[in-house]
């Protein structure tokens, strides 16, 4: 399982995904509706997705979003 801790880190995952698939930025776009020139923009700066789009782009890659409780960091020095 993947954890995003910044919009950087979900533009990367996103177009690694992409690749993994050999999924074009325009056969993605146009699934989704955009211009591939907005793909790309997005990738580019995923701080600009808006919740929406987050998931159509997830959902057509073949992923999904999952919120959970965060887990507090373990003490492995404690027996």
């Amino acid at each position: 399982m993947l954890r995003l801790n910044s919009p950087q880190q979900t533009g990367q995952i996103l177009v690694t995904r992409r690749k993994a698939l050999s999924l074009s930025q325009a056969a993605v776009a146009a699934s989704l509706g955009i211009s591939q020139n907005r793909l790309s923009e997005l990738e580019a700066h995923p701080e600009r997705f808006t919740l929406d789009r987050l998931l159509a782009l997830a959902s057509q890659l073949g992923l999904e979003l999952v919120l959970q409780d965060k887990t507090p960091p373990t003490n492995e020095s404690e027996w």
